[in-house]
């Protein structure tokens, strides 16, 4: 439905686009995540032809979106954007949904009955006529949710649309989400630097860093097996190592990877001597008592407890092993395990949660 094909844009001598590529499927939830200052909401813009690029093209169903036959005001009539800022007019509720049905020359009937079923949808059934303006962040921000989609757009743009509001909105925000795009089969194309967001509500993830995408996938692709170390620090591994293979172990399928003096059995179609960047994921990890038995087939490394933090309901454990470690575990299972910093314990893993992410 939309090609995106090497978009640069440059504010003056600021380069906020390096060469974008992308394509985005009609029907599907398209997510751009990555830290605050790469770009993403510089891309919604030109997607919703706000902003033009320097240089690159656009296609939006095979229509050229800045030299094609269709003009970009026809064009952005299949479009809908909510801002990062929430934006209401000072008017009441209805009419700041009811507004773009206006100019669209909708009948009053059919205004009547669009905007009353968008108000039951977002939940603010009977608020028609309060002032927009004295309504809560979250109730403001699905208000422009509404008026955005009553004109029912093949496309929705959003830009960190939950980026100022409490968990309890940020949830009704998502709800909508998925309701308009399952219900109205809208493509949606949003940005967010909430990796966990992006990874509840998209068919697929950008994750965009320094003005290009540095990996497009599957949500579970993406967490599971990141493209690159930057990519796996994002979104949320800090167990990301470098080290070199050294043989094959086995039936030929895994190999041993050597960093520093650490060596690991790990399944890898890296060729012998290569230098390469690789990840685990702490909550593959499992820390055993330092007297615990070997399990065959797995990693198993000794090693000592150095910090242990609390991130909501998980735990971390830092561990030196030869290489320094992060392990995750429930609250319940840290209480259970008796473990404080200082203990020597075993760590294991299996060669599979050792994911090679490429050559460097």
């Amino acid at each position: 439905m939309i090609e995106i094909d090497n978009i640069h844009k440059s504010f003056e001598a600021n380069n906020v686009l390096k060469g974008v590529y992308a394509d985005i499927n009609k029907g599907e939830i398209f997510t751009i995540i990555g830290p605050s200052g790469q770009g993403k909401s510089t891309l919604l813009r030109i997607l919703n032809t706000l902003e033009r690029p320097t240089s690159g093209q656009i296609f939006f169903d095979s229509n050229d979106l800045f030299s094609g036959k269709k003009t970009p005001v026809e064009v952005r009539r299949r479009m809908s954007m909510v801002f990062q800022k929430t934006a209401v007019f000072d008017m009441n509720v209805f009419d700041n949904i009811a507004i773009g049905l206006k100019y669209r020359g909708y009948s009053k009937t059919d205004i009547n009955e669009t905007v009353n079923r968008a108000l039951d949808e977002i939940g603010l059934s009977g608020y028609g006529g309060r002032s927009a303006k004295t309504l809560s962040g979250g109730e403001m921000q699905r208000v422009a949710l509404a008026r955005a989609i009553v004109s029912k757009p093949d496309v929705l743009y959003l830009d960190e649309p939950t980026a100022s509001l409490d968990p309890v909105n940020t949830e009704k925000i998502e709800d909508l989400i998925l309701h308009y795009n399952k219900e109205y089969g809208t493509t949606i194309v949003m940005s967010t630097h909430d990796m966990l967001q992006g990874q509840r509500l998209s068919d697929r993830i950008g994750v965009m860093m320094d003005g290009r995408f540095l990996q497009i996938a599957a949500p579970d692709e993406i967490f599971s097996r990141p493209g690159n170390e930057n990519v796996a620090r994002f979104i949320g591994i800090n167990n990301v190592f470098y080290g070199t293979v050294r043989e094959k172990y086995g039936d030929g399928v895994n190999g041993i990877l050597k960093s520093g003096n650490v060596s690991l059995i790990v399944k890898s179609e890296f060729k012998f001597g290569d230098r390469v960047a690789f990840c685990i994921r702490p909550e593959e990890i499992t820390v055993h008592n330092h007297r615990a038995e070997p399990v065959k087939g797995r990693n198993i490394l000794a090693g000592k407890i150095s910090g242990i933090h609390r991130q909501g309901r998980m735990m971390y454990a830092d561990i030196d092993a030869g290489i320094r470690i992060s392990a995750m575990v429930t609250w319940e299972q840290y209480e259970g395990s008796g473990f404080e910093e200082g203990d020597e314990v075993m760590i294991s893993f299996k060669p599979r949660s050792v994911f090679v992410m490429g050559k460097v």
